[in-house]
């Protein structure tokens, strides 16, 4: 059954790969058998993420990428090699109601969270159609693309974005053998929302997910390897979510 799941002979671009999610990702796709392109603003952060995949016996590729800037991403493809897959986890949040949210931080997470994923995409479908060939692209939307959560408007508008777009995709491009799905996680702890969970407020959101918890960060690696290895070779279009049943609870 591992062989299903192998990812041996795949090269995978990861955005946002210098922590969280993506982070995670890499050493989990390196461990499958990938070799791995990491990409980030934080060339820093990235080296750890690349060190980690080459203790795995793995090749990793470091290019500095700016997802709200094409010029930045078509840099990166131009220096990086030929992908099979394609991992759209680069995100940022900005907290605010409508009425106070500055227009800075709205164009940032619209740029980030939506322009990039098109943009990424974009440019790994014109590679795969340049090279005659099939390719995968999985984005990372979230729970708060399907449902809603207070002061989030430029959040849950990108997320949501990105599930349609993910079906866009899959519909345009299922005839090239160009496959795209989405995951969707809930609550997970990063270092980016780490302190507002320990806050009374984020205790109180934990207590509304039937599970009761947050989820481990291994918890997101059977979902990733479904969707970026052969396994997943009939789905497109798919809209995934990781979330304890969150989605699930009562109104």
């Amino acid at each position: 059954m591992s062989e299903l799941f192998s990812m041996a002979g795949k090269c995978v671009l990861v955005t946002g790969a210098s922590s969280g999610f993506g982070a995670h990702f890499a050493r989990v796709l390196a461990a499958a058998g990938a070799d791995l392109v990491l990409a980030a603003r934080r060339v820093d952060r990235l080296e750890e993420t690349a060190e980690a995949v080459r203790s795995l016996g793995r090749h990793a590729t470091v290019v500095p990428m700016d997802v709200s800037s094409m010029a930045s991403i078509e840099e990166a493809f131009a220096a990086m090699p030929s992908v099979d897959v394609v991992i759209n986890n680069a995100g940022i949040n900005r907290v605010g109601t409508t009425d106070t949210l500055p227009e800075s931080d709205w164009d940032a997470v619209l740029d980030t969270n939506l322009k990039g994923v098109w943009a990424v995409a974009q440019q790994a479908i014109r590679q795969w159609s340049k090279e005659g060939r099939p390719g995968n692209i999985i984005n990372i939307a979230s729970i708060l693309g399907l449902r809603v959560g207070n002061q989030l408007p430029a959040y849950v508008a990108s997320k949501a974005a990105v599930v349609q777009l993910t079906k866009s995709i899959a519909l345009d491009y299922a005839r090239l053998g160009i496959r795209c799905n989405a995951i969707c996680p809930g609550f997970f702890e990063t270092e980016i929302n780490r302190d507002w969970l320990a806050s009374e407020p984020g205790q109180k959101q934990i207590k509304r997910i039937p599970f009761r918890r947050v989820g481990d960060m291994p918890e997101m690696s059977g979902p990733l390897l479904l969707l970026a290895s052969d396994a997943s070779s009939y789905m497109s279009g798919a809209i995934v979510p990781v979330d304890g049943a969150h989605l699930c609870s009562s109104l």
